[in-house]
Order: C-alpha cells, then structure tokens, then sequence
C-alpha cells in the first residue's frame, strides 16, 4: 500500500516463501515472481540531484534502476551501462528515465573490457557535458555450492574483472573529470563481511570494494570528491533466481524476515550522492534489513 505521500507500507512488501523460481544469466525482470518493485509508483524526487550529470553500471534491472529511477526523479541526467543481452531490460529503466524529464542515455557494452571502461566516460563526458556522480553499481556471481573446486578460472575471472578491475579502471578514467562536490559510489555487499561460502568468489570482491571505498575516499578528501559505498543486505533482483540454486526462503535469514526490494535500496544511493551527504566519505552504509556488518 502506498499512502499519498509516496510511501509505501513496509508491510505489504512481499516475504518468503516465494514460488521456486530459475532463469538463465542475466535473468528477466518480468518473468520474476513477485515482479520486484523498483519504486515505479512510489518514489517521488525532491530535486536533490538537480542538473548533476552521473554516469551508473548495471543500470538495466534490480538495484540499479531503482537508482537509475531515483537519480532521474532527482533532476540528474544519466549516462548507464547493461550488457548487450539486456537491451529489453535497458529500454524499461531508459523510458523510466525519460518519463521524469531527463536525458538517459543506455550503453550497452561489457565493462570487462579496459579501453570499453575508458570510452564509457568519455561518452558520458561528450554527452552530458561533464561528470558528476560514478555508480559503480554492476556486479557478477554464480553460486557453486559444491566447493572451491567447483569454481573455474574462467567463473573467477569474470567475477574479478567486472566486480574489481571494472570499478577500478571506471573510477581511475573518471578521475580527471570530477570536480569539488563529486561523489563515487560503489556497490560492496552484507557478503563481504559475512560470506556465504557457495558466494566466495563474489563475496571476496565485495570485501575488496569495502577496502578499495575507504582508501579511495581518503586519496580524493583534499580534492573535495567524496567516496562512498552500499552494502546491500539480499534484493531481490533478476541476479537471484538466475545465479542461485533456490528462491524459496530467499531473504528469510534477515532480522526482518524478507528480501529488499530495489526501491528500498535507491535512497540510500541518493542520499550519498547530493549534498546532504557533503561531510561523509569513506563510509559503507548498510541496507541490510537488519544483518549486523
């Protein structure tokens, strides 16, 4: 139920068990049960992002049109990238993005690629005039509950580099063209601190996010660019029934007994992107229905 102020009764939101559900990688939104809510009816802008210019990963489904809705409603405009098997996906975040009167610009590319990381910004740069606020928002995992064994080099190398070396080469071309006000915001997890072992691969990037966000913030302080992280607790999103073995009490192992929805996630990213975050850097905000980090 949403009240007419926008929000939305914690209550009504879905809770375990939900249908046993499969997809294949990277999953469909619409094909979920129940479809997740990315804050479609409910989020309502206040203009805390007016006319800045952000550039977010992932930005297709789950958590990242949730923020990629949320940014728009804002007043930024957003330049975001998806891989090319989820044009579908991409279309709906970009008419989202357009329906709150702003420039959304849909990228799809495989950010495991250095020189693709590198002209990704440029474009956003070109496009938008500038470069406010880095999402670093994408993210691979597989689950391999049989064991490190079970995992092959070629599973790892594709969670390192678009967890890690994507991040990495993302914020180092964005650099040079953020100003004093600038925000970086990377996506770390509940996992890199408490870390599901048929996860490990995953979790092992989202703890090296936590460390790479703390020391990035401290290197950018001076220049007045403020570095800071989500730690998501589970979300359901099309990552879920697409990379692990079962659905059904996904989420129940929270203090609050259920899943997020994306839409809870946005404010979150939101709020460390506009000046009322403006004396916090370095910080890991937690969204995890209550999980201590």
């Amino acid at each position: 139920m949403t009240d007419p102020r926008g929000h939305q009764d914690a209550g009504d939101r879905p809770r375990p068990p939900q249908p046993e559900q499969s997809q294949e990688h990277p999953g469909s939104t619409a094909r979920m049960d129940p479809v997740p809510d990315h804050g479609e009816e409910s989020y309502r802008g206040r203009g805390l992002l007016r006319d800045r210019r952000a550039l977010l990963t992932g930005g297709d489904s789950g958590i990242g049109r949730a923020v990629a809705l949320a940014f728009a409603r804002e007043g930024a405009d957003l330049v975001f990238a998806h891989l090319p098997e989820e044009r579908d996906e991409a279309r709906v975040t970009l008419r989202l993005i357009t329906e709150a009167g702003r420039t959304g610009i849909a990228v799809p590319c495989d950010i495991r690629d250095e020189e693709t990381c590198r002209e990704l910004v440029a474009r956003t740069v070109a496009e938008l005039g500038g470069l406010d606020l880095l999402v670093n928002n994408a993210a691979y995992q597989m689950s391999q509950p049989e064991g490190i064994e079970a995992i092959t080099t070629e599973q790892f190398d594709r969670v390192m580099r678009t967890n890690l070396y994507a991040m990495f080469w993302l914020c180092r071309e964005a650099r040079p063209h953020l100003g004093p006000g600038s925000a970086i915001i990377n996506t770390t997890s509940v996992q890199g601190f408490q870390p599901s072992p048929h996860l490990l691969d995953y979790a092992m990037t989202k703890g090296a996010i936590t460390t790479f966000t703390h020391g990035l913030a401290q290197m950018l302080a001076a220049d007045g660019i403020r570095v800071n992280a989500v730690a998501p607790g589970p979300v359901w999103t099309p990552l879920i029934p697409s990379t692990l073995p079962s659905t059904e009490e996904f989420g129940a192992q929270s203090p609050l007994g259920r899943a997020a929805q994306p839409a809870e996630l946005a404010p979150a990213y939101v709020f460390l992107a506009s000046d009322q975050a403006s004396y916090i850097t370095g910080e890991i905000m937690n969204v995890t229905g209550g999980q201590p980090l």
